[in-house]
């Protein structure tokens, strides 16, 4: 079975991001580390069994590959932008995606060992709309029991396509998390739904 691993919000300026990001959740990120294949950085925050990134460009680094996660022409605005699945077996996961998922490629950062299906042109599988799909290493712990709590949970995910009835088919056996519904929409878009001391917040 997959489980939901990450939310990933999509910003131009990893600063803007994270500036967006917190004004909504009232939770302030840490550090994250840069993506050196891919021209990345990134900043975490702790949700419990699940942890939300804002990632973006960085500017101080030249990419090896095209940009994952749509970044080579990222957002104007910040955005939700990516959900992130974590598998035991990356290579028979993909053996159930549809065309267009992407490539496993093997990454590491520190102490940090994972595999990714990125697509080769840096694109969103089906537009963000079929989850980036990741198998961390069996030595890594993983992020989310190294962050600190948050104290946000998420509530539910609604992931929004054109296609969103084939998706959530496709998915069915694969990924079963009452959190996640999807809905038919004329574009994908992504909308979660968070619980936190504060009261309900709201990240798209």
């Amino acid at each position: 079975m997959w489980q939901l691993d990450h939310l990933a919000v999509c910003a131009a300026d990893l600063s803007a991001g994270r500036d967006w990001a917190e004004s909504r959740l009232g939770a302030t990120f840490g550090p994250g580390g840069e993506h050196a294949r891919y021209g990345t950085h990134n900043l975490l925050l702790g949700m419990g069994d699940l942890y939300l990134e804002v990632i973006a460009p960085n500017p101080d680094a030249a990419p090896q590959a095209p940009r994952w996660f749509g970044l080579d022409t990222p957002p104007q605005t910040p955005r939700l932008g990516n959900w992130i699945c974590r598998t035991g077996d990356l290579d028979q996961a993909l053996r159930a995606a549809p065309d267009g998922a992407g490539r496993p490629a093997d990454l590491e950062r520190g102490d940090l060992r994972w595999r990714i299906a990125a697509p080769e042109d840096g694109s969103l599988p089906m537009g963000g709309g079929w989850p980036t799909l990741i198998e961390w290493g069996a030595e890594t712990l993983h992020p989310a029991q190294r962050l600190p709590d948050s104290g946000l949970r998420l509530r539910r995910l609604i992931v929004r396509h054109p296609q969103a009835a084939d998706i959530a088919h496709r998915l069915s056996g694969q990924l079963d998390d009452p959190r996640i519904t999807f809905e038919p929409g004329p574009t994908p878009g992504l909308r979660a739904e968070i619980d936190s001391p504060q009261g309900p917040k709201v990240l798209e």
